[in-house]
């Protein structure tokens, strides 16, 4: 059985002084004794040196391992934000005259990317509704070069069948891409058939809400690809992470066990009570989600469901309210964002959706009253839920 959290907890980088954290390579640039190893390094033939911190550096390498590793796949390259990441593996995927399948219910900063940039670079895209297997299959074409989607969807919490599709694609040779942000150690894609695996390293992985970054996770020849001096996309595009945000956030990879483990229980918790009080509830840990059982054949237990979660109070304006209230009432932020210690709500058809024009947003089920939820480490979950029924009932909600 595959351990993610063990494999991260096996790794030892140790500081070139004997740190028990790996020094930070605070240089842009880096000395040859010899011209010839420059050529050399500069052409990828040779491990273990570097060029130019835009390429790599000591600090990125050591963060690409750990992922990798959390990711089980075989090479993995860092960059300084989740959208460098996925900008740049699409890009390096797809070229003038592709065509790619994407889910309709995504990050809507990716959904922009797909919707209004891509296609003027030549390359034709289909959105679709990833649960529907029959469709996925009626859109490829001989020229579909990738089908990308996430794990489990921003916001509407739709989980799609990682499994199933890549069957579908891996005769054909078209790239599976999993964004995978909302269910680090919960799910692992590459161990279910994808091929290239991304997040955004600014949410649950770094955990603080204080750093911006982004990981693809793949094939050894994939992630040189993206790193190329002539033709890759990460190199080329230059989103690079910085070493000091590099280091931060593999000293916070150390706990990503425990903290998914609490925002999972906390999550489920919150939904199990929130249902009972009559509250429309979306959460994949819920028997009555329409995919729960395709997140238990994916998830690897101990992890759960994660801790995104989505009510329905019916209207914008029965949103807001709820959303100050809860803030005013120290529940936690009105903010987008996730994976932070303390719980962040906001409506995202008008925040991390509204990219998306309303009348898909009406067409994929995105409601006005909508409020998604990235539940905290809160140690008392019960307190928490009291709080939150108190502000329904206070704004006559419930």
């Amino acid at each position: 059985m595959f351990k993610p959290a063990d494999k991260i907890q096996d790794l030892q980088f140790f500081g070139e002084f004997g740190g028990v954290n790996p020094s930070i390579s605070d240089s842009s640039t880096y000395t040859f004794l010899a011209a010839k190893t420059m050529f050399d390094t500069f052409e990828g033939n040779t491990d273990g040196c570097y060029l130019y911190s835009r390429h790599s550096s000591p600090s990125n390498l050591y963060l690409a391992q750990a992922l990798a590793q959390l990711e089980n796949t075989q090479d993995a390259n860092v960059t300084a934000s989740g959208m460098g990441a996925i900008t740049a593996t699409l890009m390096q995927l797809c070229k003038k005259g592709d065509h790619l399948i994407a889910s309709r219910t995504i990050y809507g900063g990716t959904y922009a990317f797909l919707k209004n940039f891509l296609p003027d670079f030549g390359v034709e895209i289909d959105f679709v509704d990833i649960t529907n297997i029959d469709k996925i299959k009626t859109l490829i074409k001989p020229n579909t070069k990738a089908v990308y989607f996430e794990t489990v969807s921003n916001p509407l919490l739709e989980v799609a069948d990682v499994a199933t599709i890549a069957t579908i694609c891996k005769p054909l040779g078209i790239q599976v891409v999993v964004d995978n942000t909302f269910s680090p150690l919960s799910v692992t894609p590459a161990n279910l058939g994808a091929d290239i695996v991304i997040h955004s390293l600014t949410k649950y992985i770094n955990g603080s809400s204080d750093t911006v970054g982004g990981v693809v996770c793949g094939s050894t020849d994939f992630i040189n690809s993206l790193k190329n001096v002539n033709n890759g996309a990460c190199m080329l595009l230059g989103s690079t992470m910085d070493s000091f945000r590099s280091a931060s956030i593999l000293k916070n990879m150390r706990t990503l066990h425990l903290r998914m483990k609490q925002h999972s229980a906390n999550g489920l918790y919150l939904a199990q009570a929130l249902q009972n009080l009559g509250v429309k509830t979306v959460y994949p840990g819920l028997e009555q989600h329409p995919s729960h059982q395709i997140f238990k054949s994916m998830y690897n237990a101990e992890f759960g469901f994660g801790g995104m979660l989505t009510i329905d109070v019916g209207s914008l304006e029965n949103a807001n309210a709820v959303m100050e209230l809860m803030q005013e009432r120290n529940i936690g932020y009105l903010a987008v964002s996730l994976g932070f210690y303390k719980t962040l709500f906001s409506a995202p058809g008008t925040s991390t959706s509204s990219e998306i024009p309303e009348d898909e947003q009406k067409e994929m089920g995105l409601s006005n009253g909508l409020i998604r939820f990235s539940i905290g480490l809160d140690n008392d979950i019960e307190r928490t839920f009291q709080l939150i029924k108190s502000c329904l009932v206070d704004l006559n909600i419930l």
